[in-house]
């Protein structure tokens, strides 16, 4: 069976230097995919050129004459900005001429574009943007990590009921557990936006396991952790920002003197695995869940690497058609609420 992703090839800091290479590497790995680049011809073909390659059965190209800014305003991206590379990527999912899109862009924009242009699935209030991030055991995937600032108790179960559903077909997980992020494990712990949002997980068929705290989100506790985008993303880049503390104290010790540097030298190998392990770039690719298509996110600075595995993310939501498996179980859910 072939599947076509949709590649925004304009967007993000590096635009066709990074998404063009990074395209091809994952061409060349997955016989079944064809991909449409989307953007500036004469800049495409110019990076494509540079890597030794033309357009083929497997490779097109398709001109857009816009390019969405980083610091563009999603309400400018959506009125002034419809033939940019972005939204032209978007309306190939919509007209289903692609199975998903793929960008690196603004994400404010390609959150109000992609909601725009393919709409939420029905019982869906809002998109959530979630997220892999490495744990102890295995990985967590976390969700809204920005999309929406606040959210009620609905919300947070349709945000859960989405991870539940992703985390299932991708991982092959058949009942994943689900934790809901709050300042403590005790039940009179949280908001009450919080307690209601548990009270409506426990009377689900989801395998929920009640509040988690922010050091689960890596001890692997859960498979799915369920919060609001204003807290989501508090912890994720709070993370970030631990994980390059800790890079820059390590290596600020290791260079202290001749013998910290012969340490260092020999705990090269450790250093390298423990790098491999918890290097973000195996864990790029953000999904905006809850769409009537499938839209991935990259870092807007991913290198080739990073940008690939994006587009990895997307061919398994793809094979195992995501957007359809959310719709079903969500609509069953909800039939079942409503027989009580």
């Amino acid at each position: 069976m072939s599947y076509t992703i949709a590649v925004d090839a304009m967007g993000g800091d590096h635009g066709p230097s990074v998404v063009i290479p990074a395209s091809l590497n994952v061409l060349a790995r997955e016989p079944d995919l064809c991909l449409i680049l989307v953007g500036n011809e004469t800049q495409i073909l110019a990076e494509l050129a540079a890597n030794k390659t033309e357009p083929g059965e497997r490779l097109r190209v398709h001109h857009a004459s816009q390019k969405v800014a980083m610091d563009d305003l999603p309400s400018q991206a959506l009125r002034t900005k419809k033939d940019s590379s972005m939204r032209v990527a978007i309306n190939l999912v919509k007209d289903q001429v692609a199975g998903a899109c793929v960008s690196a862009g603004n994400t404010g924009a390609l959150m109000a574009t992609a909601r725009f242009v393919l709409k939420t699935l029905p019982g869906i209030n809002r998109p959530a943007i979630v997220s892999t991030l490495p744990a102890m055991v295995g990985h967590t995937h976390v969700l809204d990590l920005g999309a929406n600032v606040a959210a009620t108790a609905e919300q947070l179960f349709q945000f859960a009921v989405m991870g539940s559903v992703l985390t299932s077909a991708v991982d092959n997980i058949p009942r994943p557990r689900v934790g809901l992020l709050n300042i403590g494990e005790e039940e009179i712990k949280g908001n009450e936006c919080v307690k209601d949002a548990a009270r409506l997980l426990a009377s689900s068929d989801l395998h929920y396991i009640g509040f988690v705290e922010g050091d689960d989100i890596y001890k692997g506790t859960a498979d799915v952790i369920v919060c609001d985008g204003f807290a989501g993303n508090v912890a994720l880049k709070s993370s970030e920002g631990v994980a390059r503390m800790i890079g820059h104290f390590a290596r600020e010790e290791f260079g202290r003197n001749p013998f910290t540097r012969l340490a260092g030298l020999m705990a090269v190998p450790v250093l390298r695995a423990l790098r491999k392990k918890c290097d973000p770039r195996n864990y790029n690719g953000a999904s905006f869940l809850g769409l009537k298509g499938i839209v991935v996110k990259s870092h807007g600075g991913a290198d080739v690497m990073s940008f690939g595995n994006a587009i990895n993310e997307a061919i398994a939501e793809i094979k195992k058609n995501v957007p359809v498996r959310i719709d079903e179980h969500l609509a069953s859910m909800l039939t079942s609420r409503e027989a009580i």
